[in-house]
């Protein structure tokens, strides 16, 4: 459990240094950086992977899909899947719609929530309720305020609630089974870098590209090794809440970047601010009872 606490924490602050860098990576726009990461990634993926000796569970899933060729089907979708979150993740920033991904990262936990109670009979603390709900509060708010709320929203709430979902349901929710993720999805990452106009003169041309895309996989690779990890160490419901801490560092790099909060939108963030505070308060605890 304090393994999964610790990865979930660290991945989502790695998250919000990605989305603090995307701009840093002009003239490069939101398609390119996203092929670039991909074909950054996979090297440090292939690393940790290998230092971790996880070789054989990517053995394992490909003896299982000659056994089961329609598995095969499920690999390309669940690697379709993140492509788009991995998308969306670094194109909003530049087109200024970083806090309605924000808002559909405040949304994920609460459809997380609700599908790990549903599907896997989960239960939360009394304080993991009360965080449940002040968040419940505060993204209901918002969906009045803004007579509903934007497609960028469900994509990111809706989008990874199925894919963390269905890896479980595959049995890929491990190392192995997001190198595969990332290998797959390599042509999509190779098209977007090299079609016209080749983003390839680009990096080549301006200096501070040759440190930025190179650290961008770094970051990359460590932040969705760890992301992963704790989906699979932690209960869906209490990785969906402490999903909350990434997207309240998202918002302050939407702040950072130039966009604002506008004085209708605090009892949106509000709540969901007091929500991370009540989830800190509990991670204390339950750290201090297993100390006990």
């Amino acid at each position: 459990m304090l393994k999964g606490l610790a990865a979930s924490l660290v991945a989502s602050v790695l998250f919000g240094a990605l989305y603090y860098m995307a701009p840093l990576l002009a003239p490069l726009d939101g398609e390119q950086i996203f092929g670039w990461r991909v074909l950054c990634t996979l090297p440090f993926t292939t690393a940790l992977l290998l230092a971790m000796g996880q070789w054989e569970r990517v053995a394992a899933l490909g003896r299982r899909v000659r056994r089961q060729p329609l598995l095969a089907l499920g690999l390309l979708g669940s690697a379709a899947m993140l492509g788009v979150q991995l998308w969306i993740f670094l194109w909003a920033p530049l087109h200024g719609r970083a806090l309605p991904v924000s808002l559909g990262y405040f949304l994920l936990p609460l459809v997380m929530v609700l599908t790990g109670r549903v599907l896997y009979r989960e239960r939360l603390t009394p304080l993991q309720w009360v965080a449940t709900v002040l968040a419940a509060a505060g993204v209901a708010h918002e969906v009045v305020r803004a007579g509903g709320v934007s497609w960028e929203v469900w994509l990111v709430s809706v989008g990874y609630t199925v894919y963390f979902v269905a890896r479980r349901r595959m049995r890929t929710d491990h190392l192995g089974g997001h190198w595969l993720d990332m290998l797959l999805l390599m042509p999509a990452a190779l098209w977007f870098v090299a079609r016209a106009p080749s983003s390839l003169p680009l990096v080549a041309g301006h200096a501070h590209l040759w440190a930025m895309v190179p650290v961008l996989g770094v970051v990359s690779a460590v932040a969705l090794a760890l992301y992963m990890a704790a989906s699979r160490l932690l209960p869906l419901g209490l990785f969906g809440l402490l999903s909350y801490v990434e997207p309240v560092l998202l918002a302050l790099v939407a702040l950072l970047l130039g966009e604002s909060i506008q004085p209708g939108q605090w009892p949106t963030y509000g709540p969901i601010f007091a929500a991370v505070g009540v989830l800190v308060v509990d991670g204390a605890l339950r750290l201090r009872q297993v100390r006990g």
